[in-house]
């Protein structure tokens, strides 16, 4: 795909939702790799014996920046063998607008990511900069776990 052909592809997108990723299963393991990767070790995470006694949660809870993390990967933007926009050199993730974590993970639950094109424009030097709403479910939850507005920069 050539970049003048994503950006038109991508224009007609904005507003739409062009990607519903499949479940992931945030276990223990995980978050434990996960603690120990960040040195955040809170007991509200990595204590399931504490945390099913006293935390409001009912048990051990992901932190919300795990859950941030694993955007790329359940937005499906990380598998080098089918990228996300064909013909691209690279992809970059620019930065966030705008994050909250309005329910929690418990371990053992599971989690997808729904995306909303919010907005695309061109950056110069065959680069396209993206906008995207990203909504982290918990399957069987009324709230979701993260809502970020991310920006991305692809590179033709």
């Amino acid at each position: 795909m050539s970049y003048l052909t994503a950006l038109t592809d991508l224009r007609s997108k904005v507003g739409t939702e062009t990607h519903v990723g499949g479940w992931l299963t945030i276990d223990q393991a995980r978050i434990d790799a996960f603690a120990a990767a960040t040195l955040d070790n809170q007991w509200i995470h990595v204590d399931p014996a504490r945390a099913s006694r006293e935390s409001p949660f009912g048990g051990p809870v992901a932190h919300g920046y795990l859950t941030l993390s694993l955007i790329p990967h359940l937005a499906g933007r990380v598998n080098a063998a089918k990228p996300p926009y064909p013909g691209i050199k690279l992809s970059v993730n620019y930065g966030l607008n705008r994050v909250r974590f309005p329910h929690p993970v418990v371990a053992g639950s599971r989690v997808r990511a729904r995306t909303e094109l919010v907005s695309v424009e061109e950056v110069g030097g065959d680069c396209l900069q993206m906008i995207s709403k990203m909504t982290i479910e918990i399957d069987g939850a009324a709230k979701p776990a993260c809502v970020a507005e991310t920006v991305s920069r692809i590179y033709f």
